[in-house]
């Protein structure tokens, strides 16, 4: 998924005093408004900024800046040879729902707008920890516990695990997102998109955490809601979903059945559900694509909420039969004694 947000003059300006200057070590960045903006260039009072002070700089530098519940980026120069960044995306636990979508969804965006080339690795925190120098020597030998792959050893890795999917009964169908994020899709899930058409009234599609692949959620497969009440109750209250829902109605004698989609992303505790939540905001935009442009359909609206409260019939009818407000003539006031 892509925000539409972009980064502002301010931030490019800073931006390249960092990749230019090796006196300072890093650059603070949040969101303000519709913009990636600066917030602060990290600069050591003394000593030097190279690979070898690195834990040093972000111990004294890096983590009295942190917040328990405010989203950051950092751009910090680590290395001695370019590329010579690191950028990392903090987004704490306790930090706001659309807050934690918000930036999940801007990461990329922040560092193709700066030059991807620029930055060697990208980390992703939601503790404070992990962002200490001790956690990033902890991260990097989680990394040398895993041999370096080449580009084509990945691409065989993936060609080997669509190869056990089919052997398992379950093909699947790959929109390639960059080169280094792939958002696979289910034949079946690719299916009932395409029965929306007149076959079917309802689909909702999940992420399997594990394998990262968008799966038919079966609780749709013998639904046939009538109702946005009826597909409330039907999607999932505690998990992400994208639910495509072909409403049949009447409004002020007309009948249509326009097609909706909602992406429903609920305040579930605990990291593993904050990560899993993440993955939903970078998948939408292909959801889409796949269903407007492979399975040829045309949404007529777009509903984004955390709660599946959120969605009412009255909420919905408001977006699709909006009130039109009429002008009454100007009635000139009568005269005295008439």
């Amino acid at each position: 998924m892509q925000s539409g947000i972009s980064a502002s003059q301010e931030l490019v300006a800073q931006f390249n005093t960092l990749l230019t200057s090796d006196r300072h070590f890093g650059l603070l960045v949040t969101i303000t408004g519709e913009a990636l903006t600066p917030l602060e260039l990290l600069t050591p009072s003394s000593g030097s900024v190279n690979e070898s002070s690195f834990a040093s700089n972000v111990d004294a530098l890096l983590v009295p800046k942190l917040q328990e519940k405010q989203p950051l980026y950092i751009l910090l120069r680590r290395y001695d040879s370019s590329p010579y960044l690191v950028a990392a995306t903090y987004v704490p636990d306790a930090a706001p729902v659309r807050q934690k979508m918000l930036f999940a969804s801007t990461r990329l965006a922040l560092v193709r707008e700066l030059g991807s080339e620029h930055f060697r690795k990208s980390i992703f925190a939601t503790t404070a920890d992990e962002l200490t120098g001790a956690g990033f020597r902890k991260h990097d030998a989680h990394e040398a516990l895993d041999a370096p792959l080449t580009e084509e050893e990945r691409e065989l890795g993936a060609v080997k695990r669509a190869e056990q999917e089919a052997g398992r009964g379950t093909a699947t169908r790959e929109i390639h997102l960059s080169s280094n994020f792939k958002m696979p899709l289910t034949d079946d899930a690719l299916a009932a998109l395409k029965a929306l058409d007149g076959q079917r009234s309802l689909v909702i599609l999940k992420i399997n955490p594990d394998t990262e692949i968008v799966e038919l959620d079966n609780v749709s497969d013998n639904s046939s809601p009538s109702t946005i009440g009826d597909v409330v109750r039907i999607v999932s209250a505690t998990e992400p979903r994208f639910t495509f829902f072909r409403y049949t109605h009447t409004h002020d004698g007309s009948s249509s059945s326009p097609l909706l989609f909602f992406y429903t992303c609920p305040a579930t505790p605990g990291t593993k559900a904050i990560k899993f939540r993440m993955m939903y905001p970078l998948m939408k935009r292909s959801v889409l694509a796949v269903a407007t442009g492979e399975a040829g359909l045309t949404l007529d609206k777009k509903f984004e909420v955390e709660e599946t409260s959120e969605i009412s019939e009255a909420s919905v009818h408001a977006e699709l039969h909006p009130q039109v407000e009429t002008r009454k003539a100007f009635s000139r006031p009568k005269r005295p004694g008439r």
